[in-house]
């Protein structure tokens, strides 16, 4: 239990994210529909409440659309093209 304190501490430390807050962005997705397009936008505004970052509307259309249609890229490269900086 130690190395998982030790894990969220270091998270926190980074991000600024509670632990708490991380296991109830966790538990509300826990058997979320991906395919509703509401429960996907609440779910990125919520991430971005979080994490402090606004997404642009302009890329959460993108992230909606993406996640909605199940075209979530699975290979690092494209996942990190799909949320970098434009």
């Amino acid at each position: 239990m130690v190395q998982n304190n030790n894990f969220f501490d270091n998270l926190e430390k980074k991000t600024n994210v509670k632990q708490q807050d991380i296991f109830n962005l966790a538990n509300s997705v826990n058997g979320a529909n991906f395919q509703d397009e509401q429960t996907v936008r609440n779910l990125i505004q919520q991430v971005s409440k979080l994490a402090n970052k606004p997404v642009p509307k302009e890329k959460e259309d993108e992230l909606v659309k993406t996640i909605v249609n199940n075209n979530m890229p699975l290979d690092f490269a494209s996942l990190a093209k799909m949320f970098g900086k434009k």
